[in-house]
């Protein structure tokens, strides 16, 4: 459920090549397709914010040339033969250590999320999450981490007792629960990079004993159904995952208990939100950046819904 890869481990002097486009912010959902599609053969892919957000860069690095008949035909297939890119060979060096290196440190409400490389102070009364960018998503630098990180601080005076983190990537959300609840979190992804290294930024991270991950395709794997359902959801994938898997989250979501969903595009959610309407679940609050959206879904509690109906009734 890793939607995009961060830099992926090599060594100093490995020969990389550039792929390089910039795009328009309105042309959302074609970046999201061309990151989509570009993920799996890439080493890193990288997006910049260009012209104070109304243009965006996208890097990808690949650790092989790329054919340039194969990228001139992935982009006329997305509409986008007629933009200007660029397929260079990078010097040898460790693009790694420094891509992770020109990462900032960011405050999103009370977290603090930096990488290894910070060497500053860390600000007193916030929530530390070290996490650097790797070979899964997630380093609370998008805008889908970060409408998600604000919609669980929204429930900070509500903790769950059984949440999950569902689609983990780097794990930055399983671990900013646990930070945040002092609470154990599940946190399930079907690559089994995420699950290595959501594993090492928990023992990193001090929360070793708080988090277990594990493999899961979606709801699939015997440990997660055993320990649902679940008060708190969080999964930060894509729309049409997102779509197909509501009936399973409705599934595994226990009454009352909430969601976070996220990975979609501001214009994708009346479709997800209509998936999961049409199973029970409610809309409560909304986090926009960008094009992208976070929402933070309730399912109804039965029993005190079947109460108000008797008292009705009897009336």
């Amino acid at each position: 459920m890793a939607k995009r890869a961060g830099p992926k481990p090599s060594s100093v002097g490995t020969p990389l090549w550039q792929f390089r486009i910039e795009l328009s912010a309105r042309d959302g959902a074609t970046i999201a397709a061309l990151e989509e599609t570009l993920e799996p053969y890439a080493v890193a892919l990288l997006r910049f914010e260009r012209a104070k957000g109304k243009r965006w860069r996208i890097d990808a690095l690949f650790a092989a040339r790329p054919e340039r008949k194969a990228l001139a035909a992935l982009l006329r297939s997305l509409g986008l033969e007629k933009r200007t890119w660029q397929l260079d060979r990078l010097p040898d060096r460790d693009w790694v250590a420094e891509s992770q290196a020109k990462l900032p440190a960011l405050k999103v409400g009370r977290f603090f999320v930096h990488g290894s490389h910070h060497r500053g102070a860390l600000p007193r009364g916030k929530l530390a999450l070290e996490i650097d960018a790797g070979i899964a998503f997630g380093t609370g630098r998008h805008q889908t981490t970060r409408g998600c990180l604000e919609l669980i601080e929204r429930l900070a005076a509500t903790p769950p007792a059984r949440p999950l983190d569902l689609g983990c990537g780097t794990g930055i959300l399983a671990l900013a629960m646990a930070k945040l609840w002092g609470v154990a979190v599940i946190a399930a992804d079907n690559d089994p990079d995420a699950v290595t290294v959501t594993r090492e930024n928990a023992e990193r991270n001090g929360l070793r004993r708080l988090i277990r991950p594990l493999r899961s395709e979606g709801y699939a794997a015997a440990a997660l159904k055993r320990a649902g359902p679940f008060d708190l959801i969080v999964a930060n994938i894509l729309a049409r995952p997102l779509i197909e898997m509501a009936p399973d989250l409705a599934r595994h979501l226990e009454p009352g208990g909430r969601a976070i969903l996220s990975g979609l595009l501001i214009e994708q959610e009346d479709e997800v939100l209509a998936a999961h309407r049409a199973r029970g679940l409610r809309c409560e609050a909304r986090q926009h950046h960008g094009d992208w959206s976070a929402l933070l879904l309730r399912k109804p509690n039965v029993r005190a819904a079947t109460h108000r109906g008797r008292q009705v009734r009897g009336r």
